[in-house]
């Protein structure tokens, strides 16, 4: 699955550095998360970074975009291939 910002999103800019593949970036409101780039930080770290920083746990995972973790490997090596930022 990919990951999502919820509501409870307070912008404190901690999990946009972090993400490895520049899959967060700032919304109207609040911070969000682009499912074509997220991989849970699959191919970079063991959990997803965002995650670990956020200091109000309002990124969970995105029940409208269910992967493997095999699926989020295939994308994490896309990106790469792409030569989009992936670390």
């Amino acid at each position: 699955m990919a990951l999502m910002i919820t509501e409870a999103c307070i912008n404190c800019d901690v999990c946009e550095p972090e993400c490895p593949n520049g899959a967060i970036s700032q919304g109207p409101e609040i911070y969000c998360i682009d499912p074509d780039r997220c991989t849970e930080c699959v191919g970079h770290f063991d959990a997803p970074q965002c995650v670990e920083v956020c200091p109000v746990s309002c990124i969970p995972l995105n029940p409208e975009r269910r992967e493997t973790r095999e699926a989020l490997q295939q994308k994490y090596l896309r990106l790469k291939e792409k030569g989009l930022k992936t670390g």
